[in-house]
């Protein structure tokens, strides 16, 4: 019987030697781009587009607003890989295949990975339309990417998260912020499960654990990012309020089309963050 860690050693080499034969490019940093964020990629000098469905090993997304494809190109003067969709928990992947792209693209040499996502905003005081730097995060999506027998090469067995999101790239974002005069404010991501949203008493649960805004992905990603050894920014556009007292049925087109709005302000948070992360 192969190891566990062996086949994953094993598959994200494969993965990786088919990717090296569609593109020379050695991008020092990794973009996962969420739901209705895909806007990014348009702007990206495109080197090679490779599908989720032609790499080994790679899951699919079944979620319908994501393209599915792997992008190597110039953004901001770097060399950059970007994700065009991501995986969820609730598609029914095991946590080690939602971050297998990570793993990957960690392979390929990326020191800082820029994450990005679309969340329903628990803090009153910040609207539908905004974007959020995360701060910090609590999981309660009842599992973790780490469990099961652990593999040394990958990162440590247990990796410590005092400072899961990088202070210094936070710092860049936040001047970036005010240099394009975008407002932004720093919260605590909280990640659920799903597919359902939340009902009043959840909403009400998670805004006094402490969170602010609440949404299904995320948290694998950068725990296994963490483990390896890269420096994280998340952001997320807030999509709706979701506040106990007076909350409205969803309506996931509007959830979409404000993701869209706001894409404008996260592109220029990202763009000027790659500017200057890797100096």
């Amino acid at each position: 019987m192969v190891h566990t860690s062996e086949r994953l050693a094993g598959r994200i080499e494969e993965a990786h030697d088919f990717i090296k034969s569609r593109t020379d490019l050695a991008p020092g940093i990794g973009i996962i781009l969420g739901s209705g964020l895909g806007g990014l990629a348009g702007e990206i000098e495109v080197d090679a587009k490779v599908p989720y469905s032609e790499i080994p090993h790679f899951p699919v997304s079944t979620v319908e607003f994501h393209a599915g494809n792997l992008l190597f190109g110039k953004l901001a003067g770097e060399d950059v890989v970007a994700m065009e969709g991501r995986f969820h928990y609730y598609e029914g992947y095991s946590m080690q295949e939602i971050t297998f792209p990570v793993r990957v693209m960690k392979s390929l040499g990326i020191k800082v990975l820029v994450l990005s996502s679309a969340c329903g905003g628990m803090n009153p005081f910040v609207p539908p339309g905004e974007v959020m730097l995360i701060a910090d995060h609590i999981n309660l999506l009842g599992d973790n990417p780490l469990i099961g027998i652990n593999d040394d090469r990958f990162g440590p067995r247990f990796p410590d998260m005092s400072e899961p999101y990088s202070s210094r790239l936070m710092k860049i974002a936040e001047e970036t912020a005010l240099e394009e005069k975008i407002p932004l404010r720093k919260g605590i991501y909280v990640a659920v499960a799903g597919p359902n949203l939340e009902t009043k008493a959840e909403y009400r649960f998670l805004r006094g654990i402490g969170a602010d805004i609440v949404g299904m992905s995320t948290i694998p990603e950068v725990i296994v990012a963490v483990q390896s050894g890269l420096e994280v920014l998340a952001l997320a556009v807030i999509t709706d309020q979701c506040l106990p007292d007076a909350l409205e049925p969803v309506d996931i087109a509007k959830i979409i089309d404000t993701a869209k709005g706001a894409e404008p302000k996260l592109s220029k948070l990202i763009r000027g963050v790659i500017r200057k992360a890797l100096k």
